[in-house]
Formats: structure tokens, C-alpha cells, sequence
């Protein structure tokens, strides 16, 4: 087929700059892809896994959705914890403050963002 462009989310090399983050795989789905029109990344999170970054999209206004692929992980907003398995999806606004933290095993998470009315803009 012409055009379309397949790819094994093992065959995308995580990053591994500075930025990089001990138990986090962060695999680059939407330039692996070609994708232009959102972001997309897959995370493989180690079990026990505490380091991904809480963060908001204020800034940006982009809201964000998690596929959860494989594995079990918590969505923690505030003092709030949201369990969360494979095949378990849940969509998070610009403003809230997020994290996503594995305990027992870890969790291969799809995670796809945009900003709601905007043309999309790659940062990376």
C-alpha cells in the first residue's frame, strides 16, 4: 500500500538524551509514524515506577489522552489515585495536574495529545 507507514512500537528507539528518565521508556510514536496532526508517544513505565513528571498543559492548552496497552498503572491528580489496566482509557483537560505511577507491575501506555481547535505544532 502506498503511503501508510507501519511500525512495531518495540522498533522505535526510546529516548535517551538528557531529559531522559530512569524506569521510563519514551518512545517517539507520532515521528516514528509520520504523524502530523497530534502527538503520540508509548511509555514503558518499570513496575515501581515514580519518576514521570507531574505536569499540566496550561501553557498549551493541550489536552491528553492515556490508552493503557499492557500492565496496570495509577493516574494520580492531587491526592486522588486512578487505577488504571489494559484496555482502559481516560482523558485528561489542559489544566489539570497529572502523573502516572506503576506499583507492582509496570504499564505500556499510549498517550496522545492536541490542543482543541489548533493547528498542530511537533516540538520534537
Amino acid at each position: 500500500m502506498k503511503d501508510i507507514e507501519v511500525k512495531s512500537i518495540d522498533d522505535i528507539a526510546p529516548y535517551s538524551g538528557p531529559n531522559a528518565i530512569a524506569g521510563i521508556r519514551f518512545r517517539p510514536a507520532r515521528a516514528a509514524l509520520g504523524v502530523t496532526a497530534w502527538g503520540m508517544n508509548v511509555l514503558d513505565l518499570d513496575p515501581g515506577c515514580t519518576g514521570y513528571p507531574e505536569h499540566d498543559h496550561a501553557h498549551d492548552e493541550q489536552e491528553e489522552v492515556y490508552v493503557v496497552l499492557t500492565g496496570e498503572v495509577s493516574l494520580v491528580v492531587g491526592q486522588e489515585r486512578t487505577p488504571l489496566r489494559a484496555g482502559d482509557m481516560v482523558r485528561v483537560p489542559a489544566t489539570v495536574r497529572r502523573k502516572l505511577v506503576t506499583e507492582g507491575s509496570g504499564a505500556r501506555v499510549l498517550a496522545i495529545g492536541a490542543t482543541p481547535g489548533a493547528a498542530f505544532k511537533a516540538t520534537m
